[in-house]
């Protein structure tokens, strides 16, 4: 039995190893048959890029957590719109103006001395993006409007629009001290010049525009002249100002907008409860010490009685005697 086994065992053995001597077609003399070396094992790296990816993978599945589906949902029933999505339509035919390219579009704009004295902008400053349903978005579409009224007509080849999203810029509306929108705008000399008018305040259409332009009549109103204007005496004070809300402006815009929500909410309620915290009771007066007892004994009733009628005889006996 145990030879048996271990003839098994050999036989098994045999079949297993790889023995290049005893191939079926190998003959004395002939040059062993060597096999490819074995290639090297190599190990999946992870790049850079798909670390990040892994890195921000949940930070996406939380914004898309709070942004999409119910609690967007319960969110638009209070009318806080934190989806992210734009739900306003522009003309894309008008360009967009940022703090990125203003100095590209309207500073430094290609033109010859003739159209640089001809050149107008007409420009809107619109909150449609954060009042979808607001007076703003009436504004705008009056000003795709005239627009195409323009283009319609082909007599103002000098006047180009242009819009600008107030909640999307930072150092350009503060440059211009422009603290409110719908807010429309007439740039001259490279933005050298500017005058302002309160959308919100006027009547308008598209024909309204249109003869406002072309019979210039935004000229009727004096240009913004100060001491921060464009070329005033302290422009550098806006300047810089500009510079801090806009660095402040670029790290805040990083935060998903959900955590904004969820930090101004908290941040609010503690305002709310130290505002409204019940004022500080005062500590109840401490009773005083307790009047000390007369070292005297206090004579009684019967004795002060006793005493004070030992005395009114001794007076009456001293009267008899004179």
């Amino acid at each position: 039995m145990r030879l048996q086994a271990l003839s098994l065992g050999l036989l098994a053995i045999t079949g297993v190893a790889n023995a290049q001597y005893f191939s079926a077609g190998w003959t004395p003399g002939q040059p062993i048959p060597t096999e490819p070396a074995a290639a090297p094992t190599s190990w999946p790296q992870t790049s850079p890029e798909a670390g990040s990816n892994h890195a921000s993978a949940p930070s996406k599945f939380l914004d898309e957590l709070v942004t999409v589906g119910p609690v967007s949902a319960i969110m638009s029933l209070v009318g806080l719109n934190i989806s992210g999505t734009r739900d306003f339509d522009w003309d894309e035919r008008i360009p967009l103006i940022t703090d990125s390219n203003y100095q590209d579009v309207i500073v430094n704009e290609e033109l010859s001395t003739e159209e640089e004295e001809k050149r107008v902008w007409f420009l809107i400053i619109t909150v449609t993006a954060g009042q979808p349903d607001g007076i703003s978005k009436y504004v705008d579409t009056v000003f795709d409007q005239a627009y195409n009224h323009t283009l319609e007509k082909g007599d103002l080849p000098h006047v180009r629009f242009g819009r600008i999203d107030y909640l999307d810029v930072t150092s350009i509306t503060t440059k211009w001290a422009v603290w409110s929108a719908p807010t429309l705008v007439v740039l001259i000399d490279r933005g050298q010049t500017l005058r302002f008018y309160q959308a919100g305040r006027m009547h308008l259409n598209a024909d309204l525009l249109y003869q406002f332009l072309k019979e210039e009549a935004w000229r009727m109103r004096e240009p913004w002249r100060s001491a921060f204007s464009p070329g005033g005496q302290r422009e550098w004070v806006l300047d810089y100002l500009a510079l801090v809300l806009s660095t402040v402006y670029s790290f805040f815009v990083r935060v998903p907008r959900w955590v904004m929500y969820v930090a101004s909410g908290g941040a609010a309620s503690v305002i709310i409860n130290l505002l409204h915290k019940p004022s500080a009771q005062r500590p109840a007066p401490k009773p005083g010490p307790k009047p000390k007892e007369p070292s005297v004994p206090l004579a009684t009733k019967g004795e002060s009685t006793a005493t004070s009628g030992k005395g009114q005889k001794s007076t009456s006996k001293r009267k008899g005697k004179q």
